[in-house]
C-alpha cells in the first residue's frame, strides 16, 4: 500500500483538524502522528503546538469523555475511568474531573436503568432479576455500595 508523502505543515494542519474535529488525548493523536511516520523531533514540536495554542487538553477531553460517557450512554464511574486509563489517562485527572458527573444526576440514572433492565426481563424468580441486573449494572461501571442503595430504596 503506498503512503503518500505530506510535508511537515500539512501533517500539523492535518492534527490540528483531528483535534478540532473532537476533543482527543495525548495518546490517539501521538498514535495518528505514528501513522505519518515523523520523526520524533517533529512529533515533540507538533504536540507542542497542539498543546499552546489550546487544540490538545488533556483536562478538557477528560471532561468531555466523562461528560458524554455518562450522559449519553449511562456508564457509571467505573467503566469510565478504566477507559480513560487505557487511553493512558493519569488517574489524579481522572479522579479530579469526576466533579463533572452531577451526584444526583448519578443516582437518579443508576435507579433509570436500574428499572429498565430489571422490567425488562420476564419468567424469573425476583432474586434471579435482581441477581440479573445487579451483574449488568456492575458491567456498565456502577458501583456494588450505589446499586444496593438504589435497590433498598425501590424495595421501601
Amino acid at each position: 500500500m503506498e503512503h503518500k508523502s505530506y510535508t511537515f505543515l500539512e501533517i500539523k494542519q492535518k492534527l490540528v483538524n483531528y483535534c478540532v474535529y473532537q476533543d482527543r488525548c495525548h495518546q490517539e493523536v501521538e498514535q495518528k502522528m505514528r501513522d505519518f511516520l515523523l520523526i520524533q523531533e517533529a512529533k515533540e514540536e507538533i504536540l507542542l503546538y497542539l498543546m499552546q495554542e489550546n487544540y490538545l487538553s488533556e483536562e478538557r477531553f477528560t471532561r468531555s469523555y466523562i461528560r458524554g460517557k455518562f450522559y449519553m450512554k449511562s456508564w457509571g464511574r467505573n467503566k469510565i475511568r478504566n477507559h480513560l486509563k487505557f487511553k493512558g489517562v493519569p488517574e489524579k485527572l481522572i479522579n479530579r474531573c469526576f466533579d463533572e458527573i452531577d451526584v444526583e444526576d448519578y443516582h437518579q440514572t443508576l435507579t433509570k436503568v436500574f428499572q429498565q433492565y430489571h422490567s425488562k426481563l420476564k419468567g424469573l424468580q425476583e432474586y434471579q432479576k435482581k441477581s440479573k441486573t445487579i451483574t449488568y449494572l456492575m458491567g456498565k461501571g456502577f458501583e456494588y455500595e450505589e446499586i444496593k442503595e438504589v435497590i433498598w430504596e425501590i424495595e421501601d
